[in-house]
């Protein structure tokens, strides 16, 4: 099985973490949050992530799933990635994250694609999926 960490915002990642919880009715295994508040120091946001990997790694591998490309954290992160062992995803959404918790036995590659077709298949038009029965202003 291949853990999870959700690197986000401090509300972000426990948001995130928290509806996963309550849609899956239990807090699974491997699922890791760093909750970053951007006025820590880097070295202890590093700390943060490295514990974090540590938690969630059951011998199958850790997928980061974090919010943003650029910011510290995720620099930090990006330091510790392994090919095939430790991957990092961005633009981390509900739906991505529920994809990834439900397809983890898959092997890494397979992960991540299920991953992003999570989250880009989450975001949604609504008024492009026929649901809407009035048009607008009327």
């Amino acid at each position: 099985m291949i853990g999870i960490v959700v690197l986000a915002e401090k509300e972000l990642a426990a948001g995130l973490v928290g509806a996963a919880v309550r849609t899956l009715g239990s807090h699974p295994p491997g699922l890791e949050t760093v909750a970053v508040d951007y006025a820590s120091p880097p070295e202890d946001i590093a700390g943060a992530i490295g514990r974090a990997l540590k938690a969630a790694d059951y011998g199958g591998g850790v997928l980061l799933l974090v919010d943003i490309y650029g910011a510290t954290h995720t620099n930090l992160a990006c330091r510790v990635l392994e090919r095939g062992r430790i991957e990092l995803v961005t633009g981390v959404n509900l739906p991505m994250l529920l994809k990834a918790l439900n397809y983890r036995h898959l092997p890494m590659d397979d992960l991540i694609d299920k991953a992003l077709s999570g989250g880009s298949g989450g975001i949604v038009v609504a008024a492009n999926t026929g649901t809407f029965k009035k048009e607008a202003g009327a």
